[in-house]
């Protein structure tokens, strides 16, 4: 670092003169060693020319800034040379050469290819050329920028020319640089491997930053379309000046920093020659930066970069480089070196007079990057072996031969070294792979980078080692793989909606019947086979019937109401039973009584029904139980609401009256009208099943779709309208002595099913879900509503009233401490039969009349009496208590 810093402090300068004439002398170029074969040799030991803006046109090249690492090929170069001299590998042939130095500069590169191929003492472009030049073959340049301008005057004479650092893909026109060779592969290769490197890791959006030269821009532009390949995006895209002397370079890479520390990539790309890229870290060293930075094959192993003082602070680097390999002797020419006799060498004059210690460079420079400059000469020297005829003593072809011979032989050339097998491919290029490297921290120093092989890429395959005793070093805190994403990744159950730049996204929730079940889905897949699946799934499957099932809550809940209820019939049939000669059981009405109970009872049978997975035939039977079930109730109690209205008419509308009061023929007909629209119904508007489907949720509901509705509107309306009339004549006779008749039971029944069914019937039309549940449940509620009304008084008075309370004769004297007096003035005494044998076989108590007090000891009884003939008289007569 001592003699980088002293090189550029000093800025030694090497003075290369146009001059006027047409004379190239000798020492026009930095180094030459005289041979039987001449190779020339475009170096770039120097990395610029000092541009003289002040002037029109310089007549001299200035030029600075040395590099040890271009230094160090050109050894390598000369070290390979001189190992072949001394060999048997060329009898009779010895290797000469010709460096010349471009300083990093395309127009002194021409210059310098000119010098190299300009003979007894002509200048090139003025004085002819002669097809035989002493040179036969030129080794460079390093960059592509420059091998291209040397290549095109090189196709001219057909020269060979192999670089071993050049990879722009323009350089593989065989038309337009038939005589460009190269021992690396193109960038077409590196490309698809630095996309591959980022796809690996998942980096998606990443920065990238080139140069603007052709190496730069034809790099970049390949990448480019390897990226859109590799779903990788550029998230910026710089372009700095390949030229170091640019008048605004510095402001450019102080722009570049703000771009790159503005941006949410953490990974750029840089696509530099190695001199920008030390100026671009020491900027972010500045500004505290870190980020993951791939290097190009231009820096990737650059130890002047990898010694950079504050380099770690940069954060990781990766890499690939051409494919590296052994130099047997060369660190040993290194640390003794010196210029052999007969030879001239400028670059090492300049070298030791600055040089420190004798393993300097071993140090500076890592080796085995000068793998390229020995492929280079040993191709050249295995073409020459087989277009001079070489053998094992002597080599018998003709050495003054045109350069166009030896680029044929070269073209055909296939050798071995070191296990691997090298030729040139069509394109002229040695398909050899790249390392992937890892700058990883120098374990003695930590402030210092070295370089490790922890990958390769060859036959468009990326191969990372995952050695765990040798993992990965990243430089952040957790040692982790970093990310550098544009969008987050989309999970299961979403997909990517793309925006504008293909890399960045939006995640969308999968909608109902589509999933997804992979990180980032291009899209959400239907469900298939009857699936389906919700808002958001990541898998489909079946949807699940739902109806009221037997273990379900709601099915518990009703069926436990319906036994009650069904436990209530019971118990009522069994008081009945055991008190049927009790005057509560006779004046609860008969075989009414008994009806009305079988009536409730298919109304609890229907509510059965509503449970379990429904069908046309149980959609069917459940209205229609229900329908003639409460039918027959309602008609029952009309039957009982109007036999009190009947008795307590005015005496003289009675008789016209009562011969419309037939019970048996009011249940029937009222009952057969309901069972004429359950038939309309079931033949013109009959029930079905029907499957309800809501994309909301994964359930199917099956239930009963009462038709158009039209029909069912009847049957309820129907039983509402009997249900009014029982209320209307209850309503009517309400003044009745409550010991004695039933209008208050009736009208509270009533009322009770007319509040539930006007509920029910908004909720019926608005279709809820539950609507099914609701109808079960105002049934059930109908028919409690009937069973506590009607049936528990009377267990009441039969089971909890004392023997003497239920007598005819209590009724009769509570009858006469309760009247309530009437327009015709009778005291009504409803409910009461009384069984009369002999004369009688039936009498109802209609009314009393009375002149004084109820105490007397003979009140006088209205009675209707129904004879064995069943006729029907109306009659007076006194009786005493006793008599009754």
């Amino acid at each position: 670092m001592l003699l980088w810093m002293y090189i550029v402090i000093s800025g030694t300068v090497l003075w290369v003169d146009f001059g006027t004439g047409c004379d190239y002398g000798r020492d026009k170029c930095g180094a030459r060693s005289d041979g039987d074969v001449q190779i020339g040799v475009l170096s770039s030991c120097f990395s610029k020319v000092e541009t003289r803006y002040s002037e029109e046109w310089s007549k001299t090249y200035n030029c600075s800034e040395f590099s040890l690492a271009s230094f160090v090929r050109m050894l390598a170069i000369i070290h390979t040379i001189e190992t072949i001299n001394n060999s048997s590998f060329l009898p009779g042939v010895r290797l000469g050469y010709y460096i010349c130095d471009t300083c990093s500069d395309a127009s002194k590169a021409i210059h310098s290819t000119a010098h190299m191929l300009a003979v007894n003492s002509t200048m090139f472009g003025q004085c002819e050329l002669n097809q035989k030049p002493k040179v036969k073959a030129i080794i460079g340049a390093r960059y592509s920028e420059v091998s291209l301008s040397v290549a095109r005057i090189l196709t001219i004479y057909m020269v060979p020319q192999i670089s071993t650092t050049a990879s722009a893909e323009t350089l593989s026109d065989r038309l337009r640089y038939p005589a460009f060779l190269r021992t690396v592969p193109s960038d077409i290769h590196q490309t698809k491997a630095l996309a591959k490197l980022m796809s690996h890791f998942k980096w998606d959006w990443v920065g990238v930053v080139h140069g603007d030269d052709d190496y730069g821009k034809n790099a970049f532009h390949s990448f480019m379309a390897d990226a859109e390949n590799e779903n990788v995006c550029a998230a910026f895209a710089e372009t700095l000046p390949h030229n170091l002397d640019s008048k605004d370079i510095d402001i450019k890479i102080q722009n570049l920093v703000k771009t790159i520390n503005s941006s949410d990539a953490k990974v750029v790309l840089l696509i530099l020659k190695e001199e920008l890229v030390k100026r671009l870290f020491n900027e972010t060293i500045k500004w505290n930066i870190s980020r993951t930075w791939i290097a190009s094959d231009a820096w990737s192993m650059s130890q002047e970069i990898a010694q950079m003082d504050g380099i770690n602070s940069v954060g990781t680097i990766f890499g690939f480089s051409f494919i590296t390999g052994p130099n047997p002797g060369f660190e040993e020419y290194l640390q003794e070196l010196t210029i052999p006799p007969g030879a001239e060498n400028k670059f090492i004059e300049q070298y030791q007079q600055m040089r420190k210690s004798k393993d300097y460079l071993t140090k500076a420079v890592d080796t085995s990057i000068t793998y390229g400059e020995r492929l280079a000469v040993l191709s050249i020297a295995h073409a020459l072996r087989k277009l001079l005829n070489c053998n094992e003593t002597a080599c018998r072809g003709e050495k003054d031969f045109a350069p166009w011979e030896l680029l044929q032989a070269l073209k055909n050339i296939s050798f071995t070294l070191d296990e691997q097998t090298f030729h040139f491919n069509t394109s002229g290029s040695f398909e050899s792979g790249y390392d992937l490297i890892n700058w990883a921290r120098d374990t003695p120093s930590r402030q210092r980078r070295v370089f490790v092989v922890v990958g390769n890429y060859s036959q468009q395959q990326i191969r990372i080692a995952t050695d765990p005793e040798k993992p990965l070093e990243w430089f952040n805190p957790n040692n982790t793989i970093p990310v550098s994403i544009c969008s987050k990744a989309c999970c299961p159950g979403t997909a990517k909606q793309l925006s504008k730049t293909s890399c960045c996204h939006n995640c969308t929730t999968c909608l109902e019947g589509t999933y997804s079940n992979i990180t980032n889905a291009p899209v959400c897949l239907q469900c298939e086979n009857g699936t389906w699946s919700l808002k958001g799934w990541t898998f489909c499957k079946p949807k699940t019937e739902v109806y009221f099932m037997w273990t379900g809550r709601e099915a518990i809940v009703l069926l436990t109401f319906t036994l009650i209820g069904f436990l209530f019939l019971f118990i009522n049939l069994i008081v009945s039973f055991l008190y049927r000669g009790s005057p509560v059981i006779k004046q609860a009405g008969g075989y009414v009584y008994v009806l009305i109970m079988v009536g409730l009872a298919l109304s609890y049978t229907s509510v059965i029904l509503f449970i379990g997975k429904p069908n046309k035939h149980i959609c069917r039977a459940r209205q229609v139980l229900y329908a003639l079930g409460f039918s027959l109730t309602v008609s029952c109690i009309l039957v009982k609401a109007l036999r009190t209205f009947v008795a307590f008419l005015p005496q003289y509308r009675q008789h016209n009256v009562k011969r419309f009061y037939k019970p048996p023929v009011i249940i029937i007909c009222c009952t057969f009208i309901q069972v004429l629209i359950c038939i309309f119904r079931l033949i013109y508007d009959s029930p079905e099943v029907d499957t309800v489907t809501n994309e909301q949720i994964m359930e199917i509901t099956v239930q009963c779709k009462e038709g158009s509705g039209i029909g069912f509107a009847f049957m309820l309306c129907y039983i509402a309208l009997l249900a009014l009339i029982c209320f209307a004549l209850a309503f009517k006779g309400r003044k009745v002595p409550q010991r004695f008749n039933e209008t208050g039971h009736i009208i509270l029944s009533m009322l009770i099913y007319l509040f539930v069914w006007v509920c029910f019937t908004p909720i019926y039309a608005a279709k809820i879900p539950q609507r099914y549940l609701i109808q079960a449940a105002a049934i059930l509620v109908s028919t409690y509503g009937i069973i506590f009304c009607h049936f528990t008084p009377k267990w009441y008075m039969a089971l909890c009233k004392k023997k003497e309370e239920v007598t005819m004769e209590a009724y009769i004297a509570r009858a006469c401490s309760n009247r309530a007096s009437v327009d015709s003035g009778f005291s009504v005494i409803s409910g009461i039969e009384i069984l009369k044998s002999k004369t009688w076989s039936q009498a109802t108590i209609i009314s009393s009349t009375h002149t004084d007090d109820c105490s007397t000891e003979s009140p006088v009884y209205i009675v209707d009496i129904e004879n064995s003939s069943n006729k029907q008289t109306t009659m007076r007569r006194r009786w005493q208590r006793r008599s009754i």
